[in-house]
């Protein structure tokens, strides 16, 4: 199941990118002969106008065949010369190529939007209005390996109900937390000298109760008394139409300004020798995180999407040949000297740019699969 939703993801989230190059083509009356869902071989194919609406075997995504946007004699110089990409100004093809970036953005917002209408998680400190916050907790946020917490088989996504004192001689104003929070469950942890605490949590979509004892580990450095957890109050934060668009677009562009530095920070350190792949997960890991993110409920989903919309617009924006950034460069570049780049270079560029980002992607298909076992 989870690969046929992360399937789904994809096609969604790649036909969305196609069709912004598709459409801007079409409106600058540039001819596309294919709008390709899937990839070949072809399974069968509906002609439409001038255009080819094809469905193929292999559901990874789809594409879009434009007329000279990979030159040759017959786009540069053949009877339909003036509805060939290539022959078009500059701007017309700086607009195509980055039409399905932007419409990757725009997708993100849109979903980031209604997973705000729909109810999202997310934390009480995000200063929104208390009327828009429901059912807030205390959610562990990450577990220290080897921690207490850990050991008492506690894990990321639990809420925490109450905590209370398991020896009953403590006198009784301190047995338990009057009210839980990220600042009151910290004082009551490090306050009681490592005694055993039990903590009621509720655990995955079906909120199962279960208790856990928990006896706190003192830090020999700080000299005081915790059980290894971040943790943070969040509740579902469910707004008006306005509001969620408005919210939408602001986190549309805090996530897009965090993923460009780290890509950016991923590639900096990759040229110097001292890249990290280990954060870098490809479509066998995409699967797992997928999976996670569904049981945790729709509304997680689409945030999911939204994130991975805008990973696929940044890495498109590359400069490196075969992806829209590369191919916005050469277009730089022609603008630049006056002329246009040999057609024969170009197209060999992106082809061997392709192959290059085929077999990346295999490694990190494999990278991926090595980290299952």
């Amino acid at each position: 199941m989870n690969i046929i939703i992360f399937f789904i993801i994809l096609l969604v989230l790649v036909i969305v990118h196609e069709f912004g190059h598709f459409f801007s083509a079409k409106k600058f009356g540039i001819r596309v002969d294919e709008f390709g869902f899937g990839f070949p071989p072809k399974l069968f194919g509906v002609k439409k106008g001038e255009t080819e609406y094809t469905f193929n075997l292999l559901p990874i995504g789809g594409f879009v065949k434009i007329f000279g946007e990979n030159p040759d004699e017959e786009s540069i110089n053949g009877p339909d010369k003036d509805r060939s990409f290539v022959n078009k100004p500059k701007w017309q093809q700086a607009i195509v190529l980055f039409a399905g970036v932007f419409a990757n953005f725009l997708l993100a917002w849109v979903l980031f939007s209604v997973s705000f209408m729909s109810g999202v998680p997310t934390s009480v400190g995000n200063n929104y209005e208390s009327s828009f916050v429901k059912d807030a907790h205390l959610v562990l946020v990450s577990i220290m390996a080897d921690s207490p917490a850990e050991r008492a088989g506690l894990k990321p996504g639990d809420k925490i109900v109450s905590i209370e004192i398991v020896d009953k001689t403590v006198k009784p104003a301190l047995l338990t937390i009057p009210e839980i929070n990220p600042e009151t469950m910290k004082s009551f942890v490090t306050s009681h000298d490592g005694l055993e605490m039990e903590f009621v949590y509720l655990r995955g979509k079906s909120a199962e109760v279960n208790t856990a004892r928990v006896i706190p580990a003192r830090n020999p450095e700080s000299e005081t008394y915790s059980i290894g957890v971040a943790m943070d109050q969040i509740g579902i934060v469910k707004l008006p139409i306005l509001k969620a668009f408005w919210e939408g677009l602001k986190l549309d562009w805090s996530m897009t300004k965090g993923t460009a530095v780290g890509l950016f920070t991923l590639i900096k350190d990759g040229l110097k020798g001292q890249g990290d792949l280990s954060s870098v997960t490809g479509p066998v890991g995409m699967v797992g995180i997928v999976g996670d993110a569904s049981q945790f409920g729709f509304t997680y989903l689409l945030s999911f999407a939204a994130l991975i919309s805008i990973n696929l617009a940044i890495i498109n924006l590359i400069p490196f040949p075969a992806l829209d950034g590369g191919r916005l460069l050469f277009l730089l570049i022609e603008k630049i000297k006056g002329s246009r780049l040999n057609p024969k270079f170009a197209n060999g560029a992106n082809l061997i740019g392709f192959s290059i980002l085929i077999i990346f992607m295999l490694f990190i298909t494999y990278h991926d699969i090595v980290k299952l076992f």
